[in-house]
């Protein structure tokens, strides 16, 4: 939005804005902030940035966890969500005592993803365009303790209301798809969403009604850098959440919120350019994807399972990777095939938009870890000249669960837990480590982190064994 100090400044006193927040994710994934009065937003401001404690947020131990804050004057947007006028600046993190780059702030990170990209000289920029399912509830209700454990959602879309006296337009289980009004009740709700993104930048492509029954969304935008790309993910959820909240609904963009029901994935359609060539491109090929964008994609299964360990970092994303929801569980490339973890889509096959779609990932990933855990793999598979089919990742056209069981035993499964993924990420991890992008620490927290959730669901009993166990 700013490309200096003084337009920021302008448009703070022409607009008369009360408020500057800096907003910054944690390595988890999530959003913090923290809010000046605007006569504190000063040039020396961004010499010296914002000191915090990164300790509280994950970043660094107690005893040594000064961080600042530095705002990127390039992401400021008007926050339609505040009571008093509020301009909103992400920002990097960065090193209290030298002022250099924290290296685990995710977005410093996928800035140095980018910077690698460019030091091969296979590409200059990739492009991405990150697609967000999510269920918009009428409310929900959760409690864990040593005597009980459940949860509940409430839905007027769900077909479980049908029983009640009402209007009798719910969704039937499954057919959600572009489903119109008066069964879509949630067009107005994504429509406030779309202008709300459209307020702070964001460009919506368009927006609908997805497979699952009750309330079951998606947006889509519009391909984007790497860096834009992730800032907007962690945007659309913001505002997602923050619109439902004023419409007294609520989002989440868990990926398996409901039992039988489609999961809410974040598949990633990618690109990659040299000036003006798009390097995925050839007319000639399968799919109009050239041999660049096959040696990347056979990177990016090769390494899925190590990837996916970023992508798809919770263990409630594996409860969404299950045959039968047109989420990908086998490791191959097709063209249209959304049961293949990587998709080519049949329509984007002209040199501006040929491309390739990963899709795996939810958004419950730090999306700056994602790009950036893709782009390495795919990189590394360019370098070595990949071969995806030599590798036995296909392509395979048509549904990978209707193939013959002798079929199907020869294709690569994805990792389908989260303990699975982490010890891919153990055994294959030096594609991250290339242009210092990652560092091994990192890796071993994000590892360490992520076993300890995966120990604390296992050491739980569930309700459903209560059914099943009971009277045994």
């Amino acid at each position: 939005m700013f490309t200096n100090f003084d337009q920021a400044a302008a448009f703070l006193r022409d607009r008369r804005v009360a408020m500057v927040d800096l907003k910054y994710c944690d390595l988890w994934g999530r959003w913090h902030h923290v809010t000046l009065p605007t006569p504190r937003f000063v040039p020396a401001l961004l010499e010296r940035g914002v000191g915090f404690d990164g300790s509280s947020v994950g970043f660094k131990p107690v005893g040594a966890g000064d961080l600042v804050l530095m705002p990127d004057l390039a992401t400021g947007f008007p926050d339609p969500f505040c009571e008093a006028t509020t301009l909103s600046f992400l920002c990097s993190v960065l090193e209290a005592d030298t002022r250099r780059p924290f290296p685990d702030d995710p977005r410093t990170l996928l800035g140095r993803a980018e910077a690698y990209l460019g030091a091969t000289g296979i590409a200059d920029r990739s492009l991405w365009g990150p697609e967000f399912e999510f269920y918009l509830f009428d409310g929900v209700a959760y409690e864990n303790g040593m005597h009980v454990a459940s949860y509940r959602v409430a839905s007027a879309e769900g077909d479980w209301t049908s029983r009640e006296l009402g209007s009798g337009y719910t969704v039937p289980r499954h057919g959600g798809y572009h489903a119109i009004p008066p069964q879509d009740r949630l067009h107005t709700a994504r429509t406030r969403i779309a202008l709300h993104l459209a307020e702070v930048g964001v460009e919506v492509k368009y927006h609908h009604h997805e497979v699952g029954g009750p309330g079951q969304c998606e947006i889509e935008t519009p391909l984007l850098p790497a860096l834009a790309a992730a800032d907007t993910v962690m945007l659309v959820k913001y505002v997602a959440r923050m619109t439902a909240a004023a419409m007294g609904l609520t989002a989440t963009f868990m990926p398996k919120p409901l039992h039988g029901e489609a999961g809410s994935g974040m598949h990633f359609h990618q690109q990659l350019w040299q000036g003006e060539r798009n390097v995925c491109y050839d007319a000639a090929g399968y799919g109009s994807a050239s041999d660049a964008a096959r040696h990347y994609i056979a990177g990016l299964l090769q390494h899925g399972g190590a990837v996916m360990a970023f992508t798809n970092p919770s263990t409630n994303s594996y409860r969404r990777l299950v045959p039968g929801f047109e989420a990908p569980v086998s490791a191959v490339f097709s063209l249209g095939n959304r049961s293949a973890a990587v998709r080519i889509p049949t329509y984007a096959n002209r040199p501006e938009s040929a491309r390739f779609e990963f899709r795996p990932p939810d958004a419950t990933a730090n999306p700056y870890l994602a790009v950036a855990a893709q782009l390495l793999a795919g990189v590394d598979g360019m370098q070595r000249r990949a071969d995806p089919t030599a590798l036995g990742f296909g392509p395979v056209d048509g549904d990978v669960a209707a193939l013959p069981a002798e079929q199907r035993a020869r294709i690569r499964a994805l990792p389908a837990s989260l303990g699975a993924a982490l010890d891919a990420l153990e055994g294959d991890h030096e594609f991250l480590l290339a242009g210092g992008v990652f560092a091994p620490d990192l890796i071993a927290r994000w590892v360490s982190r992520k076993r300890q959730e995966e120990r604390e669901l296992a050491g739980r009993p569930h309700p459903y064994e209560i059914e099943m166990y009971y009277d045994l």
